[in-house]
């Protein structure tokens, strides 16, 4: 399976690039399972005068979150899978006070599915990540509109949940070049692993596979232009219940 995480629209999340990613992924012959980003949706799909983006209004967020929904023949725009014993949950960021955030009534989804998979070792799939698990490196770096938010709930509902093992995030661009993209420092309130992943618009490309085993997950790092894997990047992650 194919898993995209956000900002799967070049800029403004037009009709014209919705068009343009379906018949990207249309050429693949596995499944897709995107969530949507910033660039998705809060953006009007004019530029103000000064050519700057323009946040949408409810209503045409609203479209253009229907709109991600239906191109990619997604039920919801938060929706789950069982991959072998493993739950995977994905999540959009439906809110507007943040770059990255999910509204309550998303939250309320998610409290609900993790209640009813406490058994299943868990995988979060959202466009930012959790906050502090990379270093300050640059300006955007665990600063509000940078982490998954609203932090205070998320925290609040990882606490609550020790399933929750692995949080797999796009958003913040960050490469394999930055020395915190696969760092002790990924790991969230010593249990979580966030697994950060790069932008596709690049010279260089880089994406991450997770291979799901009975007992453990493995994270490599493939660099495209070179067409190898990537060994100094290889994680392995098996999932411990701790009680909150």
């Amino acid at each position: 399976m194919v898993i995209a995480v956000g900002d799967i629209c070049e800029d403004l999340g037009t009709d014209n690039e919705y068009e343009a990613a379906k018949k990207f992924f249309d050429k693949m012959d596995k499944p897709l399972f995107p969530i949507a980003g910033n660039h998705d949706y809060l953006y009007s799909s004019f530029l103000s005068p000064q050519g700057k983006r323009v946040r949408a209004d409810a209503a045409s967020m609203q479209k253009k979150l229907n709109k991600f929904r239906e191109t990619f023949g997604l039920p919801s725009i938060s929706y789950s899978k069982m991959a072998g014993s493993y739950l995977l949950v994905f999540l959009s960021p439906d809110g507007s006070d943040h770059l990255s955030e999910m509204s309550d009534q998303q939250i309320g989804w998610l409290r609900a599915e993790l209640e009813k998979n406490k058994d299943a070792p868990t995988i979060i799939f959202f466009h930012a990540p959790l906050n502090g698990t990379l270093r300050d490196y640059n300006s955007n770096a665990n600063t509000p509109n940078f982490i998954a938010q609203p932090y205070e709930k998320i925290h609040e509902i990882l606490v609550q949940n020790s399933q929750v093992f692995l949080w797999v995030s796009g958003h913040t661009h960050t490469s394999p070049k930055e020395e915190s993209f696969a760092a002790p420092i990924n790991i969230y309130e010593n249990r979580v692993t966030n697994i950060h992943n790069t932008d596709m618009n690049r010279e260089t490309i880089w994406t991450n596979s997770l291979l799901l085993y009975p007992d453990k997950i493995v994270v490599k790092t493939y660099q495209h232009k070179k067409d190898i894997w990537l060994p100094d990047f290889e994680r392995t992650y098996q999932f411990l219940s701790v009680k909150p």
